[in-house]
Parts: C-alpha cells; structure tokens; sequence
C-alpha cells in the first residue's frame, strides 16, 4: 500500500505531500489544476520514463518520493517486493515502510532513482512496484486492445494456469534449442566438416611435440646454462676448491693451509680449547659456519655435477625451443595455455558430430521435443479456453451491472501456431446484446465502454489479491448518469481488500471515496501553482456541489451534493460490513 506520495517541483506543482489511506481515495479539481502531475509523479515511482519537460520553469530538479507499506498485503507479493529491496542493498526505515525517490534533473533530463535508501536503477523501481502499485490510465486502455495484452489478461485470470504456462514455455524453449541446433548441422555441415579438419590437424600437431606444462620457461634457464657451461663449470669448481682445499676438476693435490674449511676449523678448535666462557661461544659460532660452509660445497658440488656434458645438448635444447616457439606463435602465448587450448579443442571435437547417425538421433530428440512442447501446449489451451467461457460470464455481469445491461464482453480464443506464449491467439470482443454479433474492442468500444471493460476486468482480476494499490486515471472518461453512479460502486467495493486511488471529474464517483483530495490551482501575474488538500465532509459536500454543476455557492447545489454524498457513504458502510 502506497501511504504517502511527496512531490517537488513538478509540473505547476512546486510541493505537495498527500497521505494515502487504505480503501478508496479520489483527486478531484479544475481542468489544469494538476490532477495529471499526480498520476505522472506515480508513474515515476514505477520506473517510467523520465522527461525533464515536466519539471516546473525555474527549478534544476523535480523530486518524487513514495512510502509504501507491505503490511496487510499478499503475502507471497510482500515478501518478493522485500527480497527485492534487500537484493538492491535497502532496508525498511523505522516505521516498516520502504522509500522510494525519483529525481529528475532540469540538466539533460538525467534522473536518478532511490529505494530503501540505496541508489538503483529506475527499472528496480520497476520491479519492486510491479505488484505493488498498477496504473490504469487513457494509454492502458489502449494497451488493452493488444492481443498480448488480452492473452496476459487471461492467463491472469485463473491462477492454474501459471504452473502450465511455465511448464509449455520450459518445453518450447527446449525444442527450440534442439531445432535451432539441427538446422545449424544440416546447414553447415561442410563448414563443420572444415572445422573438425582444422582441429583434428591443431590436435595432432601439438600431440606430436607432446609438450609439459612449463617447459617452455624451463627451456630458457637450460639453455642460458648450456650457453655459459665452461665458465659455470670453472666458477662452480674454484669455489669448490677455496673451500676444501681440493681441485674440483680431479686435481686432489692438497691445500689445506689455504682452504677456508682448514683454516675455519683451526680457528674453532682453537676458540673451543679455550677456557674463557666468550671464545667458547665463538667458537660455537664457527662450527655454524663450518656446517653451513659444508653444505654451501655440496650444494656447488650437486651442481658441478649436474652441469651438461654433452656436446649436443645446446643444440637439442634450441631445437626443443624452436618446436615449442612454433606451438604458442598459433595457439597461445605459452606452452601452459597451448596445452589449455588442445583441451578445448578437444572438447569442442567431441561435440561435433555431422555423421548421418547423429543427425538422425538429433532428428528424434526434435520430434521428441516437439511431442512433448504439443502436449503442454494443448493442456495449456484447454484450460484457457475454460477459464475464457468463465471469464466471459463474469466480465458480462460486471459490465451489466456497470450500466450496460444488455452488453456482453466474449473472450475468444483462436488456434494458432505455437509460439513463446502457447498456441492460442486471445481477443476481447463486444457486443451490444445477446444476439448482435460480438466484434473486437477495437472497433466496437467506445472510450467510455473500453473505460468500463478495463473496469470490469481489473475488479475481477484483482479478487485475488488484498492490499495492493491499484490507480484508475480518469477511468470514467466519456461516462456519466447512472454508468457514472456504477463505476463509483465497483471501484468502491474493490476498495475493501485493496487501496484504490482514481483521478475523476465525476461527483458520482467522487461520492464513494473514503478520502477525497482536492487538487487546487493558484494563478497570479507571476506564477500558477498547484497543491493537494485533504478534504474534510463540509468540504468535500461543497467540491461534490462544485463538480455537480457549478452550485457550490447555493443552496440547491450543496443539498444535492449532500444527499449524493450521504447515500454513497451508506451503500460503501454496507460494503465494509460485508
């Protein structure tokens, strides 16, 4: 439920800030006075589009704020809108209600959307709003003559219907897959045929040099060694020698006055003979150094030894690394990715098959696909045009009960191919009576009849669902007398399980509302501004007489709009008991 709606700087309206309550409220006032700005403000909050020409002249931005409540709704819609706030990073303020701003900047038109106190998307606000708040304006009725909007009417309409339509759609998709994935093979098959040559040769090339991972990095420190191996080996064995004392290179002569091992060990024994406390603990110090001067020389030793000796070793690594050069200059940049690539490529020639064999088992899976898409979409269509005999019956009484008493509304469902939606084609048609032939809304529906039909349509739609705000914009165009007296009726009743706002121009319907805001324009030399009140039951008596006529200053006319207030308020006491 929408409970509060705060608007700034839009349209002639430079603030105004309406609290809604449940049941039915109406917004009533002169023509211009700003009664659109509301809507349009609404329609923002939906994630409409934004249009910086709505702005008023003078200001930078337009500022549209929305509180919504989701206490006593649906509770399946209450807990989707939550989890969609809670997604976006927001959160419900103190009160339990969620926020939602639209800003619109006079700079290019930019605007800027705000839900739960996180910055989103306008189509967040979309989202969150979609079963929240539904707008029924001049552009929906129009909305309503499309078969896709008629279809979705339907499928709206009886609750079953979901689960097979998800199920059709789960099977058509499936089907389409497959079928898509046939056509692609007969169609292609030589370009296929070329790409299994091409991989199958990739393959078989980089099977052939059978690299390792790494080896290509490897390689470079081999063969930077092999480059340097005399100098390596004469560095590696002098070492060795200042050490020890020995020739590394088979020269065992000794030279142990000179070798650093000798002379450190002499140099500890000495350290460790002593009796004072400190060279003691020299000279375990030097016997660390001895033990790691030991490994430094099996270390130098390991690689002395490990160093090549092969006269042809250089150029088989050169020509080892010219094998692997050749692999990442066409696959990859190294021999790691290459080896990922091959796995790829192996894969994908896994995948393809072009054989007759194969496309003769895709061939089955398509037709199996299709059975089984035929199927789903036939229980789909057997139980639409169930629910299309039913919702004709109801939408026929409501009609007739909104001053259309020979009327009947048929929904019609014609065969068509299967498409993403089904295989039926959905349209509304009108008839005058019971024996004139019904013709679609387009051609036989007036604009205070289409008016009606949506009416009609949204009261029976809507039974389901409790809590939810649904706004009428001027519904009741093109109506007025006893029709006008109806519509004020329906949208009462439908007003207690939901809250209903409605834009109208007519006392009739006006009559009913639980809370009737006044739309009030202020024009001076300088500036026409607008802004929203909340009527009070004499105020309220003197607009109804207003809008009766004109008679808000005389007595006939407030006694007139007195007893149609009274009576309304009645018949919707009567509702609320029941």
């Amino acid at each position: 439920m929408l409970a509060e709606i705060s608007i700034e700087n839009l349209g002639i309206i430079p603030a105004a800030t309406a609290e809604l309550s449940p049941g039915l409220t109406v917004l009533t006032g002169e023509t211009g006075a700003g009664k659109t700005m509301v809507v349009t403000g609404l329609r923002l909050l939906t994630g409409g589009r934004a249009d910086a020409s709505r702005i008023r002249r003078g200001a930078s931005k337009a500022v549209v704020e929305g509180r919504f409540l989701t206490t006593g709704m649906n509770a399946e819609i209450a807990a989707a809108a939550q989890e969609i706030v809670e997604n976006a990073g927001g959160h419900a303020d103190e009160n339990g209600e969620f926020i939602a701003t639209r800003t619109i900047s006079a700079s290019g038109g930019r605007s800027r959307a705000h839900l739960g106190g996180r910055s989103v998307p306008a189509a967040t606000l979309e989202e969150f709003s979609r079963e929240l708040l539904t707008i029924h304006g001049q552009n929906d009725q129009l909305r309503l003559l499309g078969s896709a909007e008629q279809l979705a009417a339907l499928d709206r309409y009886d609750a079953a219907t979901k689960p097979l339509l998800d199920k059709y759609r789960q099977a058509y998709h499936s089907f389409k897959s497959l079928d898509k994935d046939l056509k692609q093979r007969i169609e292609s098959r030589r370009e296929l045929a070329q790409e299994i040559d091409r991989l199958e040769f990739a393959i078989g090339e980089i099977s052939d040099v059978n690299p390792i991972p790494g080896e290509d990095v490897e390689l470079v420190q081999l063969i930077r060694r092999l480059q340097d191996v005399d100098i390596l080996r004469e560095e590696s064995a002098s070492a060795i020698t200042f050490i020890d004392g020995l020739s590394a290179l088979g020269d065992y002569s000794e030279v142990d006055d000179n070798s650093a091992s000798s002379l450190l060990g002499q140099a500890q024994a000495v350290l460790a003979n002593s009796e004072d406390q400190e060279l003691q603990e020299a000279a375990k110090r030097l016997a660390v150094l001895t033990g790691e001067l030991t490994d430094i020389s099996a270390q130098l030793g390991s690689f002395l030894s490990a160093l090549p000796t092969d006269s042809q070793a250089l150029e088989e690594s050169l020509q080892r690394q010219q094998q692997l050069k050749t692999l990442t200059r066409k696959y990859a940049p190294d021999i790691n990715g290459v080896l990922e690539w091959k796995k790829k490529a192996e894969t994908r020639l896994r995948s393809i098959d072009i054989s007759s064999e194969a496309l003769e088992a895709l061939q089955r899976d398509v037709e199996k696909a299709r059975q089984k898409m035929k199927s789903a979409g036939m229980k789909l269509s057997a139980l639409r045009r169930t629910a299309a005999r039913k919702l004709s019956q109801e939408a026929t009484a409501e009609l007739r009960g909104l001053a259309m008493p020979k009327s009947r509304l048929v929904v019609e469902i014609t065969e068509t191919e299967f498409g993403a939606e089904g295989c039926d084609t959905v349209t509304l048609k009108l008839a005058p009576n019971e024996t004139s032939e019904a013709l679609p809304l387009a051609t036989a529906a007036s604009g205070g009849e289409l008016s009606r039909v949506m009416l009609a349509l949204e009261v029976i739609l809507s039974g389901g669902n409790s809590g939810v705000t649904l706004v009428f914009d001027e519904v009741d165009a093109g109506v007025g007398g006893r029709a006008a007296v109806e519509i004020g009726r329906r949208l009462s009743k439908l007003a207690t399980s939901n809250q209903v706002i409605a834009v109208t121009h007519l006392p009739q319907v006006a009559a009913y509302a639980d809370t009737h805001l006044h739309v009030a324009k202020d024009v001076t030399d300088d500036s026409v501004t607008s802004g929203v009140l909340s009527l009070s039951k004499e105020e309220r008596v003197e607009e109804l007489a207003r809008m009766l006529a004109g008679l808000d200053d005389t007595d006939t006319g407030r006694a007139h709009a007195a007893e149609l207030l009274s009576r309304a308020q009645q018949e919707v006491a009567e509702y609320k008991r029941q």
